[in-house]
């Protein structure tokens, strides 16, 4: 829980500058949590509709505590689950409005987490554009055009991503802080290429049957020895390093 002012008033409601805080303000009380966050992500994050700060009548920003734990929220969200912003909206709204909702998932959960159950009333974010991705992962187009090319991430044909890119980029950017540069994750992603076409090896001519049900077949076989493969990589750099992961 965050530190704000006493005499916040809800998400649109009308409210006295007294209880209210400027940007800056709001910027403090975020960062303890969140380190990464800065002003332009806070007016992002408006401009997407998490949030509505009230103006002035001089056109400056007025958050309530309310706006504020909602930036928290959306945040930890985003950190914690990797989900775009679109979905952090409706959800966030939907509970708001008293409505029953579990929270979607997207991409892997972090390690050692439990997966959320799947939402009745939306399936599973499958696509991100690039922009979202740019916001959810705190980084510039620049540096998403050099993780593209060194084969870290790749834009679908329509320019969209598919929604585990969210989680890849989220990842390079932790390993980041401990001083590994994108460039030397080309090792990892070779040996994900390498370890996926052994996969598809075993699975190809599943896929190429005419039969229906053989090739939705094949679509489990390949969830499953995925789950192998990379439970297998996790337990083999385990060992390499000589620790345990809990």
């Amino acid at each position: 829980m965050f530190q704000t002012p006493s005499g916040g008033a809800g998400h649109g409601a009308a409210a006295t500058d007294s209880g209210l805080m400027s940007i800056g303000a709001v910027l403090n009380a975020l960062r303890d949590e969140f380190p990464d966050i800065t002003i332009s992500k806070i007016r992002f994050l408006e401009s997407e509709g998490l949030v509505e700060p009230r103006r002035t009548p001089a056109g400056y920003r007025k958050f309530s505590a309310h706006d504020v734990e909602r930036l928290g929220q959306v945040l930890r969200m985003q950190r914690d689950h990797y989900l775009p912003l679109k979905v952090i909206r409706e959800h966030l709204d939907a509970v708001e409005r008293g409505e029953a909702v579990s929270l979607p998932r997207v991409g892997r959960q972090r390690d050692g987490e439990a997966a959320a159950p799947e939402p009745v009333e939306s399936p599973t974010v499958t696509r991100i554009g690039r922009d979202e991705l740019l916001a959810t992962a705190g980084i510039g187009d620049q540096e998403l055009t050099e993780w593209e090319s060194y084969g870290l991430l790749a834009p679908l044909p329509d320019g969209a991503y598919d929604a585990e890119a969210v989680t890849v980029a989220s990842l390079v950017v932790q390993l980041g802080r401990f001083g590994i540069e994108p460039r030397h994750l080309r090792v990892m992603k070779a040996a994900a290429d390498r370890e996926a076409g052994l996969v598809d090896q075993v699975v190809a001519p599943l896929k190429r049957h005419r039969n229906p049900q053989t090739r939705a077949h094949a679509e489990a076989r390949t969830k499953e020895l995925a789950g192998l493969a990379v439970r297998l990589h996790a337990a083999l750099v385990q060992t390499a390093l000589g620790v345990r992961l809990p």
